[in-house]
């Protein structure tokens, strides 16, 4: 999906969950901010924000939902 302005959505799943994929050191807030502007361009309520660089995938997975990051780290 190509949201206005030029954003491209990574993966976009049943037009309710954006899932966005990097691979960096860690999660930046620019990472977030990017989100946020995703799930307020396409009206979706919720997100996830997927790091391929860590050693447990778990702890790369990091979900937003109306604007509030929740990380599946426990």
């Amino acid at each position: 999906m190509i949201l206005h302005a030029g954003y491209r959505l990574d993966i976009l799943v049943n037009d309710k969950v954006i899932v966005e994929i990097k691979s960096t050191e860690e999660i930046a807030p620019i990472h977030e901010a990017q989100l946020l502007s995703y799930l307020k361009l396409s009206g979706c309520k919720v997100s996830l924000l997927i790091n391929f660089n860590v050693k447990l995938l778990k702890h790369g997975i990091h979900r937003i939902v109306n604007g509030s990051l929740y990380s599946t780290r426990a």
